[in-house]
């Protein structure tokens, strides 16, 4: 690329700095304490009758950045300039300071990128977001595909949900790094100082902090964790034991919506031997698997009190180009690294996030910052449930993105999702390290 445009994107790209820089010096409200209740005049488990949603349905996927997936949701046929996607400005430079852009990705199942919390802060670089493609450059791999970006031709489902339902672009990780901590702060509001993904824990009896569903049974709230094979929410081993009747196989969500016995709260996990789309799973096969599910329930009479949040864990070391902000420590645990560079008072990149339900407002992106514990938080809001850490008590709970006065209880459309032989075959047998 020539000097002076190279001289030109340099300018554009200090100026969204600026913006994002100003975003992430705002400074956290962290006044609300570990075990703070929604409502502390009322009991615990006491739903909020405003709220009027009888099934909160948790899907988190796995390791997608928001710019990979949805950085063109910032077309004029979605939501044009009311989504912060994509734009023609951003770049990062490569190891010899050659810009590289932005560019549509045609595999679907590149090889996973350096996503754990040193590569993660080397692409986050202060607040630059300028080194995904550098910390992503190896001997054997090319360190542009951090830059490639998915659409509505290869998210059908995605781009087709987003677009009918809510979708939040200030939705980020909950800790900068891989899917074990993420998941943690997903499960019970922080990661107890880990910053891996790690088995040590297993061979003691595995992680031992308080989660969501404790919390649930202590209220007296039903709740059902549907796994396909393999959790991670097993590694909570003493938990998952004491509570394996909870536990169901994945496949019978479909058969519990369409027959009205869902429990009032709800987390799904697709098969992990796919990958859930970790890369390089090929993520057509979880996107079909997603849809299924997803029909049951909007075919049910569970649809018209539902609530389903769909996220990602982390992004995989895919490019985004918003630096993540402060946040609050969840509690005193210092992350378990020597290069810790800060503590747990920052989010993660964003990742992709929906809400679908009929109280969903449609069509509508919320710009509220928003992290896993967010989900957290709308839950113990609506059950008046004690906070697990400070990250949860003082999270955005998502509630701008429903509408409870004026649902909406038209099913979603939902697009074909073609899964092509070839590609199976690509992602199979052909790798590709780059495009």
């Amino acid at each position: 690329m020539k000097a002076n445009t190279v001289s030109f994107l340099s300018i554009l790209s200090a100026a969204s700095l600026l913006c994002c820089s100003s975003l992430q010096a705002e400074e956290p409200n962290c006044s609300q304490p570990k075990g703070s209740l929604a409502r502390p005049n009322d009991p615990i488990g006491l739903p909020d009758h405003t709220n009027p949603i009888e099934h909160t349905i948790v899907f988190m996927m796995e390791n997608h950045s928001f710019d990979n997936v949805f950085g063109k949701l910032n077309k004029p046929e979605f939501y044009g300039n009311e989504v912060d996607g994509i734009t023609a400005d951003l770049y990062n430079p490569a190891a010899d300071g050659t810009p590289v852009v932005p560019f549509h990705l045609t595999n679907h199942c590149i090889k996973s990128m350096n996503h754990g919390w040193d590569g993660s802060h080397e692409a986050y670089n202060l607040g630059k977001n300028d080194q995904f493609v550098i910390s992503n450059t190896s001997s054997k791999l090319n360190g542009d595909r951090a830059m490639g970006y998915y659409d509505e031709r290869d998210y059908p489902l995605m781009y087709a949900l987003a677009n009918q339902f809510s979708v939040g672009d200030r939705y980020f990780a909950s800790v900068m790094g891989a899917t074990q901590p993420n998941r943690r702060y997903a499960y019970a509001g922080t990661s107890a100082g880990q910053t891996s993904n790690t088995n040590s824990d297993l061979f003691h009896g595995g992680w031992s902090e308080p989660t969501i569903f404790e919390s649930l049974t202590q209220a007296g709230v039903s709740w059902t964790f549907y796994i396909s094979d393999v959790s991670i929410i097993q590694f909570y081993e003493k938990f998952y034991l004491k509570n394996i009747k909870h536990f169901k196989p994945a496949k019978l969500f479909d058969y519990h919506a369409k027959h009205n016995k869902l429990a009032q709260v709800v987390f799904v996990e697709n098969s992990s031997i796919f990958g859930e789309e970790h890369p390089p799973f090929v993520f057509d096969i979880n996107q079909r698997q997603l849809a299924t599910r997803l029909k049951a329930l909007s075919k049910s009479a569970s649809w018209k009190n539902s609530a389903v949040f769909l996220s990602y864990d982390e992004g995989d070391g895919g490019y985004d180009h918003v630096a993540p902000p402060k946040a609050c420590a969840p509690d005193e645990i210092l992350p378990n690294v020597e290069n810790k560079q800060e503590g747990f008072e920052r989010l993660g990149f964003r990742v992709p996030a929906l809400v679908i339900s009929p109280y969903a407002k449609r069509h509508f992106v919320s710009h509220t910052t928003y992290d896993h514990t967010s989900i957290l938080r709308f839950i113990e809001d609506k059950y008046n449930i004690p906070a697990l850490s400070r990250r949860d008590a003082n999270a955005n709970s998502m509630a701008d993105m429903f509408d409870f006065e004026h649902p909406d209880f038209t099913p979603p459309k939902y697009p074909n999702i073609p899964l092509k032989a070839k590609t199976l075959w690509n992602c199979l047998f052909h790798q590709s390290t780059y495009r």
